[in-house]
């Protein structure tokens, strides 16, 4: 803690960046504890990235150059860094009802043909594994509160984690612009959001209310109980490598409801064992075999 604080409280170095030194054997070093500690693949062709990310953090920490930088975050003393080093390498583009063809199937094969025993009180779980800024989840939210109103009142939660505690603080505060609002759909939004002082919008609690906020590291261990009837896991696993995709995807099949569905990013594929564990219900949508809760 001495340490983190004697680094706080440095003065930032200026100067361009091209100043610090960035060697193969630094980019080495990074991309190795990325993959260690995240799953991370990085290619030799993202150097330039990594450097153009990291670099700022570099100079806040005061830092001469990056091989300080690599043994930082592989000390105790760098442990708060180390949590930033994921939200500097990976990109977290979302919007809400990305990918709007998913909602549908989560409406038309998770929701509807359960309204009865829902409202009779049978519990269903779903979970937005790499959650980003919080819009996907809450696009979920609406998306049950729009096929079941009394949705929030009933059984039905929503797990949302990611890795990055930066953009999991954002999620949690619900405010958004009136850009970034536009995609929710105009039957949805007087019963989701809300304006603000600021002219954004936040999120109604009905909406919020449904959705838990947690962070987690998909490579590591999942405190996490089950069965879910729904897994989003959409533009994560293009971060990892095949083996690890494999992993990934077994691991959610162990964790899904039998019928439950898996929803996975436009530019991504099932692989390894899982694949027999999925039949196809729409693109990039799956539903694990065996009859699902009546």
């Amino acid at each position: 803690m001495a340490a983190e604080t004697a680094l706080a409280n440095r003065t930032p170095l200026a100067g361009p960046p091209g100043e610090l030194p960035f060697t193969d054997s630094d980019f080495a070093s990074i991309a190795a504890f990325a993959y260690r500690e995240f799953g991370l693949k990085l290619q030799s062709s993202k150097r330039e990235l990594v450097y153009s990310r990291l670099v700022k953090r570099v100079r806040l920490l005061c830092l001469p150059d990056f091989a300080s930088y690599c043994r930082l975050i592989d000390t105790p003393e760098g442990a708060s860094e180390r949590d930033l080093v994921v939200s500097a390498l990976t990109t977290n583009v979302t919007h809400f009802f990305r990918e709007g063809h998913h909602f549908e199937l989560l409406a038309n094969l998770a929701v509807k043909p359960r309204l009865a025993a829902l409202k009779a009180g049978q519990r269903m779980r779903i979970w937005s594994a790499g959650c980003s800024a919080g819009m996907e989840p809450y696009s979920m939210a609406m998306t049950v509160l729009d096929t079941l109103p009394e949705a929030g009142q009933l059984n039905i939660r929503i797990l949302a984690t990611d890795v990055d505690p930066v953009i999991l603080a954002r999620a949690r505060e619900a405010r958004y612009s009136a850009e970034e609002a536009r995609p929710i759909p105009d039957r949805m939004k007087p019963h989701a959001i809300g304006p603000t002082d600021s002219g954004g919008v936040h999120i109604l609690p009905r909406v919020s209310q449904m959705v838990r906020f947690a962070e987690l590291n998909l490579i590591q261990d999942w405190p996490l109980r089950g069965p879910f009837d729904v897994i989003f896991c959409r533009n994560v696993a293009i971060y990892f490598d095949k083996p690890t995709q494999g992993r990934l995807w077994q691991r959610f099949a162990s964790l899904l409801a039998p019928g439950g569905l898996l929803f996975i990013g436009h530019s991504e594929r099932l692989s390894g064992p899982a694949e027999t564990d999925f039949t196809s219900v729409g693109v990039t949508a799956y539903r694990k075999s065996g009859a699902g809760p009546a």
